[in-house]
């Protein structure tokens, strides 16, 4: 399964809460969610928040997450009249489309999943990722699911832990600008404030993340989900349906 992260930024002159309600209620309904191959499909707009990670910070207000099969089903996806006449078209209408930034990976679940809540106040941290200089690919992942995955379970608050590697094909060029995706979930942001607090976090897991990443290239969103098509995947019949 390919999990796929779209960061989006508004175009220019579009405030972001316009910008945020326009992808969810009219590009995400009326485009993207008719593109027959994609399985799941999640929104996370962006909230405030002082903690985010970056110098200088992240210039999206949002991420679209997309599940797809494979590489074939993602490769069909594209080519789809859904997205060529509908949601490729519809992009100029509200995003900086050379802002854009989409990474796909294999993901990683560490720990259980949150159940989906109709809570406005939970929150969601996403954090782009690069591995430091001199360290290989393969030491990167196993340290993020090893040393560091235990560093992020031992924090208060977080009710869900995922990390999102790279897929292999980012690599075939060159070095791809990020090496994973990782996410954590809190009840609410004053959660996930209290968290960059903590000892645990001060203490342990920012020397882990010091052992792995470039500090350069590491990024982060406070946001909340809006679920478009999901959290259970839909069939292809399913999909056709509404395609």
């Amino acid at each position: 399964m390919i999990h796929q992260f779209i960061f989006a930024a508004p175009k220019p002159g579009m405030s972001v809460a316009a910008f945020q309600r326009y992808w969810l209620e009219v590009h995400a309904v009326r485009y993207a969610a008719k593109i027959p191959q994609i399985r799941r499909y999640l929104i996370d707009t962006r909230v405030p928040f002082e903690g985010d990670l970056g110098d200088p910070p992240l210039p999206h207000k949002g991420i679209a997450e997309i599940w797809l099969e494979n590489e074939q089903q993602q490769l069909a996806s594209l080519q789809s009249k859904e997205f060529l006449h509908g949601a490729r078209l519809d992009e100029p209408n509200w995003a900086a489309f050379w802002q854009t930034l989409a990474v796909d990976t294999t993901p990683h679940r560490l720990g259980s999943e949150p159940a989906p809540r109709n809570d406005p106040a939970g929150v969601k941290l996403t954090i782009l990722l690069k591995r430091r200089p001199g360290m290989s690919l393969e030491e990167y992942r196993e340290a993020t699911l090893g040393p560091y995955a235990a560093a992020v379970a031992d924090l208060p608050g977080v009710r869900g832990h995922l990390h999102c590697h790279t897929r292999d094909g980012a690599y075939v060029f060159g070095e791809p600008p990020f090496d994973s995706v990782e996410q954590l979930w809190f009840t609410d942001l004053e959660a996930l404030n209290r968290l960059q607090t903590s000892r645990a976090y001060t203490d342990r897991l920012r020397t882990e993340r010091e052992h792995l990443a470039d500090p350069r290239y590491v990024f982060s969103m406070a946001c909340q989900e809006h679920w478009i098509i999901g959290p259970q995947p839909r069939t292809q019949a399913e999909a056709l349906t509404t395609a």
